[in-house]
């Protein structure tokens, strides 16, 4: 028996708005940038979406309260260029096949109550080695979605091994099922090595969706990740710290 359950905190009529989905992933790289957009921008949260799709578990939180596995919206008034903002973020993905349908067809089927015209997707692309200058390479429902996207700055190669690979979970399936609906989409994926989670990759995302969405943010939070994440790196590689040295990454989704 499959359980739905949404819990509504504030469901406004949005602006031709964007739905930017960030999910845990190859290096965390989606769910780096939104989380980090979501705080910046100071975007509040509009829902909670309870599934039996998610991993049966709950998180502690501060002073021992629980809270059961879920997808969250948050929403941002776009002032500037008029159009809105709906981010969706969470600590799982659907478990199975049949999960991650249920649950992208309730996200779009959410997004587009509320305005969403358009899908955007993050996620990693994992090249299995450190890559000092990530591009952010990218997939569309469209060709004049390529040419927007090209035009922020997006990678599209023309080699036949990365143009047939396909984009697995949420990040993929969102574009595809929206794309059905009429909505347009794009994929962006940082390069990243996949072992650990990826703040330079989020940081090159997220300076693509500067332009895209016409925003203004402070990334000097995702720096500080940055040059942590390096220490962490020359420390394993054995290039700097000593053996005795401590490197506290526990901030670092």
């Amino acid at each position: 028996m499959s359980f739905l359950e949404i819990s509504v905190t504030d469901k406004p009529a949005l602006n031709n708005a964007f739905l930017i989905e960030g999910l845990p992933g190859i290096g965390n790289v989606g769910k780096l940038a939104v989380n980090h957009l979501i705080s910046a921008l100071n975007a509040k949260k509009s829902l909670e979406i309870y599934s039996s799709s998610l991993p049966p578990q709950v998180t502690i939180k501060e002073g021992g309260i629980v809270s059961l596995i879920n997808n969250e919206f948050h929403y941002y008034k776009n002032s500037k260029n008029k159009r809105d903002i709906i981010f969706l973020t969470g600590e799982h993905q659907g478990l199975d096949h049949e999960g991650q349908y249920a649950l992208c067809i309730k996200i779009l089927e959410l997004a587009k109550e509320m305005g969403v015209t358009e899908v955007i997707t993050l996620g990693g692309y994992g090249l299995g080695k450190i890559v000092e200058n990530p591009r952010v390479l990218g997939a569309a429902t469209s060709s004049s979605m390529v040419k927007k996207l090209k035009k922020a700055g997006v990678h599209f190669s023309t080699e036949q091994e990365e143009s047939s690979a396909g984009i697995v979970g949420a990040s993929g399936l969102l574009l595809g099922l929206g794309r059905l609906q009429g909505l347009e989409g794009g994929c962006l994926m940082g390069e990243t090595s996949g072992y650990m989670a990826d703040p330079k990759s989020a940081r090159e995302i997220l300076l693509i969706l500067q332009k895209l969405l016409s925003l203004d943010l402070d990334l000097s939070d995702l720096d500080e990740k940055i040059e942590k994440i390096g220490a962490l790196t020359k420390h394993l590689t054995g290039m700097t710290h000593s053996d005795d040295s401590e490197i506290d990454i526990s901030y670092i989704e």
